[in-house]
This record gives structure tokens, sequence and C-alpha cells, in this order.
């Protein structure tokens, strides 16, 4: 992996770290939390087809300006977040809201069969439209699973 990628892995990860989890939101409509569950899943469609200009489009401008290109941001995505970009299967599950952002809990079984908790963090732009700012995989004990 290059350096850099190493390193805004590892920055992505400090950063969901911190935050604290709250009680489920009552605070999206259910049209945002439609949006928001069609807006990871077009990304995790664009992950299995490998196209990275689309999977790409559906990031935060952050996250945009972070990586520069389609092609750094699919490689970190290969490199560190497998069970999102090869899912066997996903669900989800509650939206919470936390310190001012909005995370959308997504039960993920990734391609060796482990399920994982991804905690996407969303930001919802001028426009209305929902980007995802990042996502953390969280593994689980296999009885929460």
């Amino acid at each position: 992996m290059r350096p850099i990628l190493a390193s805004l892995l590892a920055a992505l990860a400090a950063a969901a770290l911190s935050l604290q989890l709250a009680p489920p939101a009552a605070a999206q409509s259910a049209a945002d939390q439609a949006a928001i569950q069609r807006l990871i899943t077009s990304q995790i469609e664009a992950f299995r087809r490998d196209d990275g200009p689309e999977a790409f489009s559906y990031a935060s401008p952050g996250i945009r300006r972070m990586f520069g290109s389609a092609e750094t941001f699919m490689e970190m995505v290969r490199s560190g977040y497998q069970p999102v970009y090869r899912p066997r299967g996903f669900e989800f599950r509650e939206i919470v809201e936390t310190q001012g952002r909005t995370l959308q809990k997504v039960l993920v079984v990734g391609p060796d069969g482990k399920r994982v908790m991804a905690l996407y963090t969303l930001e919802q732009q001028p426009d209305g439209s929902w980007r995802i700012a990042g996502c953390q995989l969280v593994a689980l004990p296999e009885e929460e699973a």
C-alpha cells in the first residue's frame, strides 16, 4: 500500500473511532432515510462493478478533495474496505446522530463470510442531497451479528 493511502486510512479510522454513538435519531425524515440508503446501495453496486468514477461521485466534497481521483479512492477501498468493496450481502440498520453527524449503520457480510458493522458518515449538501463522508468498519463478535 502506498504510504499516502496508509496515512489516509489511519486518519479516517482515528476520526471514526472518536465518534460516540447516540440513540437512534428521529431527526431524519423518511425521505432522507430512503435517500441515504439509496446512496449507499448505489456506491456498493458501483464498487461491485469496479466503476470508480461512479463510486467516487457519491463521496462528499471533503473525501473527493482528500483522494483527488477515482483511481486513488478505489485503490484505498480495494486495500482497506473489502467488506463493502465485495460484500456477500448487507442490511441497513438504524441511523444515528452524534456530534452533529449523521451515521447509517449497515450490517455487512464480507467476501470472507465475516460480519462487520459499517458506520457510514453522511453529509447533507446545500442542495439537500446526501454524500458519503466516511466509513468505519467495526468487527462484530459472531453472537452480535
